[in-house]
């Protein structure tokens, strides 16, 4: 399978960067690498790299990154560069934009999903355990 993987949180390399549940943010966030957000941001992100937005978490504004995995809430558009997965916890009021997105059975989108790579949105079940 040429080592390729199938979930965007198994491909996920080097150090992460981490915003704690407790931490609230206001304004632009930009940067390189993995990044995964366990609190409240307000306002646009452009990262390089993969963005995870906890079970949990909230976003209000665009999140923009290489690939996007979505857990928490929404409020805003979520644009990724390459892959978006939406967990069965996510709850997102916004558009979806990416050249392949995964639906777990369970998300709630409220918005337009514009897949860009040419292929149908993809529904799986979550098996795994947090």
């Amino acid at each position: 399978m040429l080592g390729l993987k199938r979930r965007i949180r198994d491909s996920a390399d080097g150090a992460p960067t981490y915003i704690a549940p407790s931490t609230r943010i206001v304004g632009t966030i930009t940067g390189q690498g993995f990044c995964v957000c366990g609190g409240t941001i307000e306002g646009d992100c452009d990262i390089d790299g993969t963005l995870t937005l906890a079970d949990g978490a909230r976003w209000k504004g665009t999140m923009k990154a290489t690939d996007i995995v979505v857990g928490g809430t929404v409020e805003g558009n979520v644009v990724a560069r390459q892959r978006i997965e939406i967990a069965p916890t996510a709850r997102i009021t916004g558009s979806l934009s990416g050249k392949s997105i995964a639906v777990a059975e369970g998300a709630i989108i409220d918005g337009p999903i514009n897949v860009t790579g040419g292929g149908a949105p993809v529904k799986f079940q979550d098996k795994r355990q947090p």
